[in-house]
């Protein structure tokens, strides 16, 4: 059977008060964590000083008030040069006499986690002994006198070499600083529990991979730490790394579907240690390129496929118009017709594959999803007959969004008319729009017909599966899903209580705030430096410039606030304008790169995935396109 918190804690309290030191604990805040009865009546402190969270600040003023230090001119200096010594956390030993004769001697230990542990002894007898033993040394024999001396040879080694010891822990506990200084400003959560799953150590970023989840977790579990429905995704794979495996795996956190990668290494002892982080954007860029690559290999298969039927549909069309002009009957004229139609409905097919293998890539801009939603409405009500009501929840941000709206508008305009047709003659559509968290702008699409099948759940998003029979071309879903993939999004497709639903998700990426601000632009060609930063100027910005990324990094930590990062993608020295990304995002400045580079280029390839990308040469007109803004003509 073990204790609970509550036995513990006051076994604890007990056996402390029964030390005949006093002691306390003040954590890395100069804030009372624990403290003995002793303590308390040592110094006569007043049990507000005493309980846990007490300030360290008051009680130093506290006692120098009451004279426990002796006079004082300015007990406000006195009690701010304490503090600034006790935040030092310093390890040290001394002895002093207090105002009511007594001698104490006081010893400070730092703690790992921040904040120190000090013992105080009373040690007024063992003064008087001492003073007692010089005055009666003559006395002594003179070999009790060497004696005394050796053990005084041997007590100076022995500090010394407590002396050596100490500045070795204090070169430790420096170290340990810099290491938990270190840690603290990486962009991961660095962790270890015990054989509990209680969090021993944490970097205190635990709140940055997982908003709304607390910093501090030193003597959380990890299941309270990180919450119910996160731990039972985690719990597999820390009981594997509690039996010595060194699991690695990425799950989806639930409340805003941020993507997160863990690893969990075991301690040797029963615990693990942990290491987490955010890699939604990875995801997402890892999603586009793998799209980009299908597309790729379709293209390449259909290309020449397509070139050969093409050949044939025109000299099948030529030869039926031939046919159409013989009197040949009507029996054959209606074949004619058909075959016609069958050629034609050909062309209008390749034209869909054409338009899903192409290289046509995402073309981002700021777009205000209000007015978006406003005009795909206003453009779809016409095409549903009278008893189908559209109705569109707008609950995006106030803030422009960076997508590309033609190929967005297609998409949604696909779904209605695919909703439009399962509700028949009378029903209700629905869109759906919102942010999810800040990673993802989620659209959905509702309708209250008859919902999927079983089969069309299983094979709506393979090519050429429809359910019209000759009406449909069966590349619809397959066009959507392509274009939210190629945006490094998700498509999910269903049923719901009253029929069937479409669910896209694409990233979240802000567009750039009002001008007026300050822009950070990276060229290393100072002739376009000086175009751009033209442009720029006549938006409304005031400029600073770099040639190269790490000096366009060094510029983003040194200078205030930055509205905006215009980057090349090729810079001078090794580091491009893509290493830029994970700087700018941390700063919560948004990037827009620029290249010459041909669109087959693996750097302008997954510069397309992270956000919009401006094909030089470029006008004022398109800059302020992308930015959403206005340019003089």
């Amino acid at each position: 059977m073990t204790l609970d918190d509550t036995q513990t804690k006051a076994m604890t309290s007990a056996g402390l008060n029964l030390i005949a030191q006093a002691l306390s604990i003040y954590d890395r805040d100069l804030r009372l964590a624990v403290c003995n009865r002793p303590f308390q009546t040592m110094f006569n402190l007043p049990d507000w000083l005493t309980i846990p969270g007490a300030p360290f600040e008051d009680t130093i003023r506290y006692l120098a008030t009451s004279g426990e230090y002796g006079p004082i001119d300015d007990i406000e200096a006195y009690v701010a040069d304490k503090v600034d010594i006790a935040r030092a956390f310093e390890p040290h030993y001394m002895e002093r006499t207090r105002a009511n004769g007594r001698t104490i001697s006081v010893e400070g230990s730092p703690l790992p986690q921040g904040g120190w542990v000090t013992v105080y002894t009373d040690i007024t007898q063992a003064k008087r002994s001492e003073t007692l033993l010089r005055a009666r040394s003559e006395e002594l024999s003179e070999k009790l006198v060497s004696h005394s001396e050796e053990l005084a040879a041997a007590n100076r080694k022995l500090a010394a070499s407590n002396a050596a010891l100490e500045e070795a822990k204090r070169e430790l506990t420096e170290m340990e600083a810099r290491t938990r200084l270190v840690t603290e400003m990486m962009p991961a959560h660095i962790a270890h529990v015990n054989a509990e799953g209680r969090y021993t150590y944490s970097n205190r970023r635990l709140s940055a991979i997982m908003p709304g989840r607390p910093a501090d977790v030193v003597g959380m579990t990890l299941s309270a730490a990180v919450g119910i429905e996160n731990f039972e995704l985690i719990r597999p794979h820390l009981h594997a790394a509690f039996q010595g495996e060194s699991p690695v795996f990425e799950f989806t956190e639930p409340h805003d579907s941020r993507r997160l990668r863990a690893a969990f290494t075991p301690d040797g002892q029963g615990g693990a240690y942990i290491l987490s982080m955010d890699v939604t954007a990875e995801t997402q860029a890892r999603a586009a390129l793998q799209q980009g690559r299908r597309r790729e290999i379709a293209a390449q298969m259909t290309s020449g496929m397509a070139h050969d039927f093409s050949n044939l549909l025109t000299i099948i069309l030529g030869m039926q118009s031939r046919l159409a002009r013989m009197d040949l009957g009507t029996e054959a004229a209606d074949l004619i017709a058909a075959t016609r139609t069958a050629a034609r409905r050909g062309g209008r097919l390749l034209n869909r594959i054409a338009d899903m293998t192409g290289q046509r890539p995402p073309r981002p801009q700021a777009t205000d999803m209000h007015d978006f939603l406003a005009d795909l409405k206003l453009l779809a009500s016409p095409s549903l007959p009278q008893a189908v009501d559209l109705t569109v929840l707008d609950h995006c941000p106030d803030r422009p969004v960076m997508l590309d709206p033609g190929l967005l508008q297609d998409a949604l305009l696909n779904l209605i008319l695919n909703a439009r047709d399962a509700c028949g003659t009378s029903g209700q559509i629905t869109i759906t729009a919102h942010a999810v968290g800040d990673i993802w702008l989620e659209l959905s699409v509702t309708d209250t017909g008859a919902g999927f099948s079983p089969d069309a759940l299983d094979k709506a998003l393979h090519p050429f599966f429809t359910t019209k029979g000759d009406a449909g071309s069966g590349l619809g879903l397959p066009m959507v899903y392509d274009m939210v993939k190629m945006a490094g999004g998700a498509m999910e497709i269903g049923n719901w209580s009253g029929g069937a639903e479409v669910r896209l998700r694409l990233p979240l990426r802000l567009a750039p705030a009002a001008p007026g601000g300050l822009a950070l632009l990276v060229e290393d060609s100072a002739d376009l430096r000086s175009n751009y930063r033209t442009m720029l100027m006549d938006l409304g910005y005031a400029v600073i410039e770099a040639a190269a990324a790490d000096e366009a990094q060094a510029l983003l930590g040194d200078v205030g606030e930055i509205a905006l990062i215009l980057s090349d993608i090729k810079l001078e020295g090794t580091a491009t304008g893509l290493d830029l990304g994970w700087a700018a995002k941390s700063a919560g400045v948004p990037l827009i790169l620029m290249t010459s580079l041909p669109l087959d280029d693996p750097l302008h390839r997954a510069a397309l995935t992270s956000g919009p990308v401006l094909r030089k040469p470029f006008t004022i007109q398109t800059l302020a396109g992308l930015l959403g803004h206005e340019a003089a003509a």
